[in-house]
Formats: C-alpha cells, structure tokens, sequence
C-alpha cells in the first residue's frame, strides 16, 4: 500500500491535560455532550499516555477549539495545561 503524501495526512496537536476531573471517561463524555458524535470522530481523538497528575492527548487542529470549549461548558476540573504540534514538547 502507497503512503500519503504529507500533504494529505491528519495534522494533530497534542493536548496536556491536568485537573481533578481529568480522566479518559470525563472527557470523552463532555466533548460527546458538547459538539456530538460527529464531531468527535471529525476531532480526531486519540489518547496518547495517562498518568496520575496528567493526561496526553492527539486531536486534529481544525477542530481544537471545539474541544476547548466542551471543556469550559462541562463544568468539570478539566484545564488544558499546554497544546503543541509535537508530542516531545508536550512530554
């Protein structure tokens, strides 16, 4: 199979999440709540890495504001502590 050309491909930015409220359920049930099933699947959502204090995740660029605000309207603990086009900056 042929692969992409650069051009083609899904440009992501990575997500640090932290807060009290910041666990994979939490957020996937508010982005779901917010911009809907077609819109999740439109933003890309992948989970990178999860730890105690923080949480990794890739979403397609067009679509980061929308996943901003699901987060302010869930009214959960949940902050998005540093967005960045590489996964080793954001690590």
């Amino acid at each position: 199979m042929k692969n992409l050309k650069p051009s083609h491909k899904e440009k992501k930015r990575y997500l640090e999440i932290k807060g009290k409220d910041a666990t994979r359920t939490n957020i996937e049930n508010s982005v779901l709540e917010f911009i809907g099933v077609l819109g999740y699947t439109e933003a890309g959502i992948t989970f990178i890495d999860s730890k105690k204090d923080y949480l990794i995740m890739a979403v397609n660029r067009e679509s980061l504001d929308k996943i901003r605000a699901s987060f302010l309207m869930s009214g959960k603990d949940i902050k998005i502590f540093r967005v960045s086009g590489s996964l080793n900056k954001v690590m």
